[in-house]
């Protein structure tokens, strides 16, 4: 039986595509709501006012923005926080700087692969493969 527990709760509930129990998702359904309500009469609010209005964490509210239920297209002050960093953005999950610093890193650690991997070319130290044996 594919059963778990709730990681909100701890309840016991049979899985879903959710991954909550029945009631935590009446809840967060709840939760979007007044979060939608707010926002249709408050057009300029930022995340920070949503939160302290609403008495519902901003992880939530990020949550709803990410999942597509809440658009931020027509709300000017709605942004995000960077998941690296915490700095306000309006699309995605990274910043800029924490995007470039990312590309950086990869780069780097792919030409130090690249560089560990190459072979040594000198002729007096190669190897005997068994490709050799059949070439004589």
């Amino acid at each position: 039986m594919n059963v778990d527990n709730c990681p909100r709760c701890g309840r016991l509930y049979v899985k879903n595509l959710m991954e909550l129990c029945q009631p935590c998702i009446k809840e967060l359904e709840h939760q979007y709501e007044i979060c939608v309500e707010y926002l249709r009469k408050n057009r300029g609010t930022n995340i920070q006012e949503l939160s302290d209005a609403t008495e519902i964490s901003i992880k939530e509210i990020t949550r709803f923005i990410r999942e597509g239920r809440i658009s931020i297209a027509n709300a000017p002050n709605m942004m995000l926080p960077c998941e690296v960093c915490g700095t306000l953005i309006r699309e995605g999950h990274m910043c800029d700087s924490c995007r470039s610093r990312l590309s950086k890193d990869l780069n780097r650690a792919a030409a130090e692969t690249a560089a560990a991997n190459e072979t040594p070319k000198s002729g007096n130290k190669s190897a005997y493969r068994a490709v050799d044996k059949f070439r004589n």
